[in-house]
């Protein structure tokens, strides 16, 4: 398709609002009957006359003598016989009988058949024709014919055929005898008889009554056929079979006249009184016959139109004789909806009726909505309306109402003597026999010129374009006027205009049992102008005593066609224009220009050919202007010409006549399915259900005629714009092809484009931009130069040509989707889908985006249907059509799109792996030149269901770049929400190649995305290895990829499903910045990016805070650098996951983890130390810097886990605590502590609460947590890590251990307090001696020791404390002998005898101790004791020489110690054990291998 021809759905789309203002004024032009006559009331003119210069507006197309063998009967007969006549214009036929024969003839056409049916004896009084009721008769007899005789009724089969050939269904119509179904007559004559479109048959009989006529197919006892009296009482029935009607007396008002009302269940009857009754048959027609009112003065009701005000007509209609009612009828709800019944009169006036007591005048008519089928329950009878009777001389110059006298004396009667008259569907044909002119016929029906001003005048006033004006015709006539009866359109006509207009203006009648004809028929009344391109000429049959006369009536298409053919000079053409108007006229050359209108013989291409010229010619259809200049300007401006004090209004464009005629001839086209929808549901389902019938609401021949008028519209559109004709012509000589107004979107014509563009459409969007400063009162600039005006033109009419192709291809569409079942092509949508499809309307279809999208979705259950594994054909075999037919919606890019499926479909049924690879590497390379186009949620699980993951991972890709080419979702610079946008555009294509990971991962659903009615390949069940190779093949294909997005949204995919390890084997080169991006705040980013890159990285943000989220990207962080081997940058990353803050709390680590991570740390900074790529001067500083500072922040830690579960042993101590609670509860002074107790373990609690949430330097710990809460042991370790030297005197390591040991001697006394020294001791020795003060240790222990011993509170040992001494010194003799030396010299501290004296025994426990050390040396069993207490490892012979030493010093201090034994002041019975102690030392160091008395 050239590029000209595409279909832009932009320019559609505005053209749709176009189309859809017409139709919605257009519709609101239609009025109710009721409102029309309301108008007439103040109209002068309500009748006029067609202009002689024109063709005639009703002309007698045929003319037929009777049938010469009913002519001669009828002589036979003598004239003095009974003879009836009238017309079956169901089956094409006109009746009459003679006495009791009964001849039957083609109406419209003479086939020389006239077959006669001869009754016995009596003569036929009345017939009838009525349906066959189904399952009575034999399906042949389609029409039941009734004839009443004055002693029987008779029915009569009635067959109808097409022939040979079948082109014309009535060809043959053949009477069947029913001899079983004749009933007598009871002595009743009937004197007319009326059939519903049901089927049932009413009789009027001569004594007043209504008999309904019964048959059944009888069984038993029960006769087949029966008449019933509907009308009588029971006095009535008993009388009828007791006194014969010859003895009944009184008046009897036989009926003469029944009129069915098939749209409103209404029988009418008027008697010869011209009494008028009214009976309804029940909602549904089926109900017995009810009278709901009778009227008989409705000659003198006043009805309140006419009721003041009376006409030359009446006046001399009031000195003459009474008229009577000629004939009545039945206004269908087309006609009104509030106006039932219509009454002509001898005098030729028109009487309406109503049979509801309320008015309609102020319901809503206008709109789509008008058109409905509620009527009212019919209650009386009055008269609404009273039309006078049309003008006498109508033949002799009479214009405009005016009456004609010409041949008139003063002393004749001036008004009609109407003896017969016939209405339908707002035509009247009356027979006018008054003198002294021979009889003639008046035919009546409404003027279409002034329909044309209801919506286009422009300047006359609303009411006076609302009255009901009508055209009056004359037409002489031989005879007397027998019988009228409407040519109704043949079968396809009809049945194409009942699908089109059934539920817009025929109110469902193509559900109803009334024929197609009859209710495609009705259009009429909606005058000629909206109907004309779909209905044919309209025809009446006028059945007189001369013969039968066939009469057309021209549409004003006609007329105009008759002009156009018959060169009429231009006045009188424009004369038409004028009429009419210029946009009606115009639509009416469009018409005939592109052979759109309904007509019996075609167009000749002079005709055609002339009527394009009159299209565009600008003289009489006018020329594109701004409101306010050239003709224009006196219907819209105020009066007079000075404007001061006046709003100026802004001027607006106005188009031609011919864009206006473009407007109504497309809206007029597409008006029965514009806003309905085009599909229903069938089967009293609704749309969701699944067993929901749904097919196409139009029938393919109706769809294809609208789309070939359509098409042939358009075609003449572009075939005019191709040769540059009118408009065209002008527009594209302003530029080349491709810059030109025409074609072009830069053209330069000045400052006004930008408003030529807004003001596309003219009048119907007003938003015209400013031109200019002011308005210059003496000459105004206009503000669009001609050129201008027509461009704008022209671009309008460019877009209403796309709409009408866009509509013709969706027509298109919709025949192709019908003609393969539409149920069953969307039984795999889901309910959401069919749903959607059920309430699109045909403007949404064509003009709206969501349309497109379930036409795509249509087609793709179209080709579904044909490459199917049943093998109904192939893509070839429908695409061929689509292209051709709906190339808007069929794209090349869809036909190389279901090339692939069919493909796919070829290899999911191919069991040969090398074929089925090959049909998929096929399909992948057909996708690959549309990926923009196709359905890939469907696609690629088909190729995942082949394992062919190139397909899965690059088409998803290219269809990314195909929605972002500009590449919006990359650029920061660009508007927030259009990159938002292209992002979602984009994950949306990202999220197929995830769904594939999960799939193989077995977290995705195997169906997610499958059609349930789609069969799919058999997938084999994969093992473990085969799953990670497709694994690995997906993200090995994926990383190849630049685009940075998607990798981030594959990245984070993978780490969702847990592919941890296949993400850092195989992630690309951007894995490493998506990490570290991903796992910082945005405001960190620079700064982590800069720590972890850098030659010598730095520690980067301690204790930063980061999201739970983002932690499992640091992890995988520093997992990726381990596996590389760079050991250093994995040793920032733990350190900062160790030091993490967390944002939420929720997940922050436990002080375990984050000590795991500080481990796991010093090991990777261990490693990096022999190697990690660091040059030789890099490795010192680090060497001397990042080891010490992680393992410094690992012992931090480990106080503070300490410190943590301390306070939280304490909590639940002091919560365990018996008596607490009841203390708390009963608040006794005296139980105060234990509130204390309560409230510190709270505290305790809350502080544990505080240490896991992160981590604290070594100050906090020691100064909020282990001080507050008496932790002494932890703080002396704090103390001993941090090498503290705060103090000269180290006062506070005293004053802290004396808190430790007195905290020990309260709780556990001096055994505790040894307990905790050894144990504390052990881990500060040796230390500097600020850590560890034995002096002060030694003498505190032993003063409490020999306290306890003496006050009998506790029981402790001699040794205890200088065996604690020696444990806190590691077993170090020397340091505890050298304690108890400086306590022992000074006096001023060891006062006491009995504490010098405890001492001395200490001191006897470690010289023990001492000397079993040098033994075991001795012996050489080990060196550690030396070592102990030197500091290094000795030879055996060095060791000899130490322990020589060593004994001398023990002997010397046994020696000495032995003295001060005795000096103490005790008696000797305490001393003497300590005396011999130390002298038996000393004895056995003296003498060799004596130490086995230890």
């Amino acid at each position: 398709m050239s590029w000209v021809e595409e279909v832009v759905l932009r320019d559609v789309t505005n053209a749709g609002l176009v189309v859809s203002d017409r139709i919605g004024r257009e519709v609101a032009a239609q009025l109710d009957l009721e409102e029309a006559l309301e108008a007439s009331r103040y109209a002068s003119h309500p009748y006029s006359t067609h202009p002689r210069e024109w063709p005639p507006l009703i002309e007698v197309e045929d003319t037929w003598e009777l049938p010469l063998v009913l002519i001669e009967r009828y002589n036979a007969a003598g004239g003095e016989g009974t003879a009836l006549c009238g017309i079956f214009p169901e089956i094409r036929r006109a009746w009459a009988s003679v006495d009791n024969s009964l001849f039957l003839w083609r109406f419209d056409k003479w086939d020389g058949q006239c077959p006669e049916y001869n009754v016995e004896e009596q003569a036929i009084c009345a017939v009838g024709l009525a349906k066959s009721r189904p399952g009575i008769f034999i399906e042949a007899i389609q029409y039941l014919l009734i004839l009443a005789t004055p002693v029987e009724l008779i029915l009569v089969g009635v067959c109808c055929s097409g022939g040979g050939d079948n082109s014309d269904p009535y060809a043959e119509v053949s009477l069947q005898p029913l001899p079983e179904y004749s009933i007598p007559s009871d002595g009743v004559t009937m004197t007319c008889i009326s059939c519903t479109d049901k089927g049932r048959i009413f009789m009027a009989g001569r004594d007043g009554h209504i008999y309904e006529l019964h048959y059944t197919t009888g069984s038993g006892w029960h006769k087949r056929c029966r008449k019933v009296c509907l009308t009588a009482g029971v006095g009535s029935v008993i009388s009828r079979w007791v006194i014969p009607n010859m003895f009944k007396f009184g008046a009897v008002d036989p009926i003469v006249e029944m009129v069915v009302d098939n749209e409103r269940q209404i029988l009418y009857a008027r008697t010869e009184e011209m009494k008028i009754q009214v009976f309804v048959m029940g909602p549904s027609g089926d109900s017995p016959l009810k009278k709901v009112a009778e009227e008989r003065n409705l000659l003198n009701q006043k009805d309140a139109h006419y009721g003041g005000r009376q006409t030359t007509a009446s006046r001399a209609s009031n000195r003459s004789a009474k008229p009577s009612i000629v004939s009545i009828s039945p206004l269908s709800t087309l006609e009104s909806k509030w106006l039932h019944l219509v009454a002509i009169l001898s005098d030729g006036r028109r009487m309406y009726l109503s049979t509801s007591t309320s008015s309609g005048s102020n319901s809503t008519v206008g709109g789509l909505g008008g058109f409905n089928n509620h009527h009212h329950r019919p209650s009386c009878l009055k008269v609404v309306a009273t039309r006078p009777s049309p003008p006498l001389g109508v033949s002799g110059g009479l214009t405009f109402g005016a009456m004609s006298l010409a041949g008139r004396t003063q002393t004749e009667d001036l008004s009609l003597k109407v003896e017969t008259a016939y209405y339908s569907t707002g035509t009247l044909v009356l027979s006018d026999s008054s003198p002294p002119t021979m009889s003639s016929l008046l035919i009546v029906s409404r003027d279409s010129s002034s329909q044309s001003s209801l919506s286009g005048n422009l300047g006359a006033s609303a009411r006076s374009s609302r009255a009901l004006r009508e055209s009056v015709s004359s037409l002489p006539v031989e005879g007397r006027m027998l019988f009228v009866a409407d040519v109704l359109p043949l079968p396809d006509t009809a049945a194409t205009v009942l699908s089109l207009y059934s539920e817009l203006e025929l109110c469902g009648s193509e559900s109803s049992v009334e024929s197609c004809e009859k209710a495609s028929g009705k259009l009429w009344a909606r005058a000629d102008l909206s109907t004309q391109h779909i209905l044919p000429r309209r025809r009446i049959v006028i059945f007189s005593t001369m013969g039968m006369m066939e009469v057309v009536f021209n549409r004003p298409v006609d007329i105009l066609r008759r002009l156009l053919e018959s060169n009429s000079p231009r006045p009188i053409l424009e004369d038409f224009f004028n009429r009419f108007g210029a946009g009606e006229a115009a639509a009416m050359c469009l018409m005939l220009a592109a052979r759109i209108v309904h007509s019996e013989n075609l167009i000749s291409n002079v005709v055609a050919e002339k009527a394009a010229e009159a299209f565009e010619d600008p003289r009489i259809v006018g020329v594109p202007q701004v409101e306010g200049t050239g003709g224009l300007s006196n219907t819209r401006t105020a009066a007079g010409g000075f404007s001061m004090g006046q709003v100026v209004q802004e001027a607006e464009p106005v188009f031609s006549g011919a864009h206006e005629g473009l407007c109504l001839c497309s809206s007029r086209l597409l008006f029965p399915v514009w806003e309905l929808p085009v599909m229903v549901v069938k089967g009293g389902y609704d749309a969701t259900s699944e067993n929901g019938l749904i097919a196409c609401r139009l029938s393919v021949g109706a769809m294809q005629v609208l789309e070939n008028k359509t098409r042939a519209l358009e075609i003449f559109l572009r075939s005019r714009r191709n040769k540059r004709r009118g408009l065209y012509g002008c527009v594209a000589g302003l530029g080349d092809m491709t810059g030109s107004i025409l074609y072009g979107t830069g053209s330069e014509l000045g400052a006004s484009d930008r408003s030529m563009v807004r003001n596309l459409f003219g009048a119907y969007f007003r938003s015209v931009e400013s031109n200019g400063g002011g308005t210059s009162n003496k000459r105004q600039r206009l503000p669009y130069s001609p050129a201008e005006l027509a461009a704008m033109e022209v671009r309008a009419m460019e877009c209403i040509r796309q709409l009408l192709l866009r509509s013709a291809e969706a027509l298109f569409l919709l025949q192709l989707v019908s003609q393969h079942h539409v149920t069953r092509l969307v039984q795999g949508f889901d309910a959401n889908i069919r749903q959607e499809l059920v309430q699109l309307t045909f403007h949404q279809l064509v003009c709206s985006e969501e349309g497109d999208r379930l036409a795509t979705r249509l087609i793709s259950a179209l080709m579904e249907y044909y490459t199917g594994p049943d093998g109904r054909g192939t893509v070839d075999d429908i695409s061929g059509k689509l292209r051709e037919g709906c190339p808007s919606y069929f794209k090349e890019s869809d036909y190389k799109f279901f090339l692939a499926v069919e493909c796919l479909e070829r290899a999911a049924v191919t069991p040969d792996p090398d074929v089925k690879e090959n049909l998929a590497r096929e399909a992948f390379d057909f996708l690959s030149k549309v990926p923009e186009s196709a359905d890939l949620i469907t696609v690629c699980k088909r190729f995942e269901d082949l394992r062919f993951y190139e397909a899965v991972v690059r088409l998803p890709l290219q269809k990314a770049q195909a929605l972002d080419p500009a590449g919006d979702a990359f650029n920061e610079q660009i508007d927030q929400a259009i990159r938002d946008y292209a992002i979602a555009q984009r994950e949306q294509c990202y999220e197929i190649i995830a769904s594939a990971l999960r799939s193989l991962k077995g977290e995705g659903s195997q169906s997610e995305f499958r059609s349930p009615a789609r069969p799919v390949a058999v997938r084999s069940v994969l093992d473990h290895a085969s799953r990670r190779k497709y694994i690995c093949q997906i993200v090995q294909l994926s990383v190849q990829s630049p685009d940075r997005l998607f990798h981030e949204y594959l990245y984070r995919t993978m780490i969702d499903l847990g592919l941890e390890n296949e993400l850092l084997e195989y992630g690309g080169p951007d894995l490493v910045p998506f990490l570290q991006t991903a796992g910082c705040e945005p405001a960190q980013e620079v700064r982590a990016l800069s720590a972890l890159t850098s030659a010598t990285p730095s520690v980067g943000q301690p204790g930063a805070s980061i999201h739970s989220n983002q932690a499992k990207y640091f992890d995988l962080l520093a997992r990726y650098y381990v596996l590389k081997r760079q050991h250093l940058l994995a040793a920032h990353v733990l350190l900062r996951l160790a030091e993490r803050r967390s944002i939420d709390g929720s997940n922050a680590p436990s002080l375990e983890q984050r000590c795991q991570y500080l481990s796991n740390a010093v090991l990777q900074a261990k490693s990096a130390s022999n190697n990690d790529g660091l040059v030789a001067s890099n490795r010192g500083a680090f060497d001397s810097g990042l080891l010490d500072l992680l393992e410094g922040k690992l012992a931090v830690l480990q106080f503070q886990i300490k410190v943590k579960e301390e306070l939280e042993a304490m909590a639940t101590r002091l919560e365990a605590t018996p008596g607490t609670s009841e203390s708390v509860q009963n608040g006794s002074a005296a139980d105060s502590r234990f509130n204390g107790d309560a409230n510190l373990a709270n505290a305790a609690r809350e502080k544990a609460k505080e240490l896991s949430s992160d981590l604290k330097s070594i100050t906090q710990l020691y100064n909020e947590y282990a001080v507050p809460f008496e932790l002494w042991e932890i703080c002396l370790e704090m103390l001993y890590f941090a090498n503290y030297s705060g103090d000269a005197d180290s006062s506070i390591i005293r004053e802290t251990w004396a808190r430790l040991i007195d905290q020990a001697l309260l709780s556990g006394g001096v055994a505790e307090a040894c307990s905790v020294l050894k144990r504390v001791g052990s881990k500060v020795y040796p230390g500097d001696g600020a850590v560890l003060p034995l002096d002060t240790l030694c003498l505190h222990l032993e003063k409490a020791a020999l306290e306890r011993v003496e006050s009998g509170t506790e029981s402790v040992g001699d040794e205890d404390v200088a065996r604690a001494l020696l444990a806190a010194c590691k077993g170090a003799a020397e340091p505890s002998l050298n304690t108890y030396d400086q306590l022992l010299s000074n006096g001023a501290i060891l006062s006491s005898p009995n504490l010098r004296l405890r001492l001395l025994q200490s001191v006897l426990v470690v010289l023990r101790e001492w000397a079993m050390s040098v033994f075991a040396q001795r012996m050489g069993t080990t060196a550690a004791g030396a070592s102990l207490i030197l500091g290094g490892a000795f030879s055996p012979e060095q060791t000899m020489v130490l322990n020589q030493g060593i004994r001398d010093k023990i002997t010397s201090a046994a020696n000495r110690y032995m003295t001060e034994v005795r000096r103490l002041p005790l008696p000797q019975s305490r001393t003497e054990a300590v005396y011999r102690g130390f002298r038996e030392l000393e004895e056995s160091l003296i003498a060799p291998f004596s130490f086995d008395r230890f």
